[in-house]
């Protein structure tokens, strides 16, 4: 006989554990699916390219994340959009689970004389937990999308945690009706797998993230191979302000 739930954290850690090994992304045991993604750096993935997503550039260029103070990006893969924050004057910390995304990245930052700080870890566990915030901005492309949904609550957490007042959050999700499956929350545990990633609505993310004060929510813009940005129009894009708790304008 077992018992070993007496907190959220063994809540959360047993609600993982009702996944199937080989559906993991979201933990360290998951590394291994992510090295295996990044691998072969010649494939045709169009967000292999170094380039920046092109609502994060949307959103600076037109003022609607300040420029500047501290960032952080979850599941940065090679660290395409943390080495964009960087040129632009950002102080980045950047968070994922893959050692093999991450030299990657390494090599990027080396020859760009970024000073970009790389975690490897879970930003949801012992990586997260080891930055100190707070940040101006948490970015977040295509990492959400990839948790299942008990772990929404420990995402939640963390950006209660680390996000400053007044700050910004952004990020990108598969868009239901496009990418990313349709289930109801409940039906991916008797699955034991998350079927490729969660479908999100406007409603849902606006549900989810109902703390924090919406300033854009839409679809991404679908970007050519030799823009200077990336671009999917599978995926939505929001940006959302934390109350600073002084009724200032966002």
């Amino acid at each position: 006989m077992d018992r070993n739930v007496r907190s959220v954290d063994d809540v959360l850690a047993l609600m993982d554990s009702l996944f199937a090994p080989e559906a993991d992304r979201w933990t360290p045991n998951g590394a291994s699916w992510w090295d295996g993604f990044y691998a072969d750096r010649d494939r045709p993935v169009p967000f292999f390219a170094a380039k920046p997503d092109e609502n994060l550039a949307s959103c600076l260029d037109r003022g609607l994340i300040p420029r500047g103070g501290r960032a952080l990006d979850l599941g940065c893969g090679p660290g395409r959009n943390a080495l964009y924050l960087d040129s632009l004057g950002f102080e980045v910390d950047a968070v994922d689970l893959s050692p093999t995304a991450l030299a990657w990245a390494g090599e990027r930052a080396r020859t760009a004389g970024s000073a970009v700080r790389f975690h490897r870890g879970d930003a949801l566990g012992t990586a997260g937990a080891a930055l100190v915030g707070p940040y101006d901005l948490i970015y977040d492309s295509g990492c959400f999308h990839h948790l299942p949904p008990h772990r929404r609550v420990s995402y939640l957490a963390l950006l209660e945690r680390l996000l400053a007042p007044g700050g910004r959050f952004a990020l990108t999700c598969f868009a239901s009706g496009a990418m990313g499956s349709e289930l109801p929350d409940a039906e991916f545990y008797g699955r034991a797998r998350l079927e490729g990633g969660l479908a999100y609505t406007p409603e849902s993310l606006r549900w989810v993230f109902c703390d924090l004060d919406e300033v854009e929510l839409r679809r991404m813009n679908d970007e050519p191979p030799a823009s200077a940005s990336f671009g999917e129009a599978f995926l939505w894009t929001a940006l959302f302000r934390r109350p600073d708790g002084t009724g200032a304008a966002a």
